[in-house]
């Protein structure tokens, strides 16, 4: 069975795997180039880690505390890190503040055990807080869970707040899955006995089609946070661009992010993270592949090939995770399914994850497990989970979510800044 229905797009027709026609210029560039007044003779914060590089692979850091920098007045005193830390290296909770050992700067993280806001004390000593990270294209991604804290953090302190573009490396073009369900999602700041939700904020598509810049002003009206948001565009991005399309270099955003072929199948695999599945976390290509000891693989390949699902491919491969983080199978040689894009502007990662869970529910009915709310603040919802574990035709299941998935597009067109 063909896969049916059609992926949300900008309006024009499919696009083309073209190269940027000139390389991409990410916000730092643009900042340092045209914006310097944004900085100038300010203290400034920076959020950022590894994946915070100009086009030539120069980290914001360095760029920020260069002559150049220091002669328009550019103080740079502090730093803050995500979720994986300043070197996107660490993959636990409880992230402990450092200091930068190339630059000597406090390095605050901003995820102790979760993802927080930067606090006041800190805040007050800065005038700017500048954000630079790389978000993935997912609504999953707990980078923006931290700008949105940030925002809030600085509109409390009366602090500007400067974000700098980067593409979304699985393109601004295609929007797609399910939309998070409202009952599942919180954009409020974590509190003493109430966890935050930096990773299921807001009800939108789990591919949401926009970049960090264009989310940032989404959420600073919708949520009405009303900081005094500054973000600095990218320049030569083009919404139908991909990663690899852009000059820019690939720096692992997370442990587990290790290439775009595993960003491209993220959006369809992360909510197996609530499922006694292996995403291949403990190999070096996290994201590509599913597996377990009891995953009857032959069965399910079987199933997913008969569906003819466009642009991926699907092979049968046993690994072994080796120190895996999600704490599962580590040194176990697991039954597992691999999966490689074979057309990244056809293959639609929910209709993949989809079309997973329902397969992998039928092969192997009684050793599926699933803790419920971790899978559906992943994937969407309840009503999608169970309507594939009911054994609906995936394809349908899908194809319900576009009318929502469309109307969100309308909805943040006035926020996007690329053609």
């Amino acid at each position: 069975m063909a896969a049916s229905g059609c992926v949300v797009t900008s309006g024009k027709l499919d696009p083309t795997d073209e190269l940027a026609a000139e390389r991409v210029k990410p916000g730092i560039s643009v900042l340092l180039s045209d914006s310097m007044t944004l900085i100038r003779n300010r203290r400034i914060g920076l959020l950022t880690n590894t994946t915070g590089v100009n086009e030539k692979g120069t980290s914001d850091i360095d760029l920020l505390r260069d002559s150049r920098a220091k002669k328009a007045g550019v103080n740079l005193v502090q730093l803050f890190s995500p979720e994986h830390g300043i070197r996107a290296n660490e993959d636990h909770p409880n992230i402990g503040n450092t200091v930068d050992s190339k630059s000597g700067l406090p390095v605050y993280s901003l995820f102790s055990p979760e993802t927080t806001a930067p606090p006041d004390s800190l805040m007050q000593k800065i005038d700017v807080l500048v954000y630079d990270l790389q978000d993935i294209g997912t609504r999953t991604w707990t980078y923006v869970g931290a700008m949105i804290y940030s925002m809030r953090a600085a509109a409390k302190n009366g602090k500007t707040i400067v974000v700098l573009d980067r593409p979304n490396p699985i393109t601004g073009f295609y929007v797609e899955g399910p939309m998070l369900d409202s009952a599942l999602s919180n954009a409020d700041n974590p509190e003493p006995g109430k966890p935050g939700l930096a990773y299921a904020l807001y009800p939108m598509p789990l591919r949401h089609g926009m970049t960090v810049g264009e989310m940032a002003l989404f959420y600073n009206e919708v949520l009405g946070i009303k900081a005094d948001l500054k973000v600095v565009p990218m320049k030569n991005w083009r919404r139908e661009l991909w990663f690899d399309r852009t000059g820019l270099p690939w720096v692992r955003p997370s442990p587990n992010m290790p290439s775009l072929q595993s960003a491209m199948l993220y959006p369809g695999l992360v909510a197996f993270e609530g499922t006694n599945l292996s995403v291949g976390r403990g190999t070096n290509t996290a994201f590509q592949l599913l597996g377990a000891p009891w995953l009857k693989a032959d069965s399910v390949i079987a199933m997913l090939k008969a569906r003819d699902i466009h642009g991926v491919r699907f092979m049968a491969e046993d690994f072994t995770p080796v120190n895996a983080t999600d704490g599962k199978y580590s040194g176990v040689k697991l039954h597992g399914i691999r999966m490689l894009v074979t057309n990244r502007n056809a293959m639609q990662p929910s209709r993949v994850g989809a079309a997973l869970l329902w397969a992998i529910a039928k092969a192997n009915p009684n050793d599926l497990k699933i803790q419920d709310r971790t899978f559906d603040e992943r994937f969407g919802s309840a009503r999608v989970r169970e309507a594939l574990l009911r054994g609906e035709d995936p394809d349908g299941v899908i194809d319900r979510e576009y009318k929502a998935a469309f109307a969100f597009r309308e909805r943040t067109r006035k926020y996007l800044l690329y053609p």
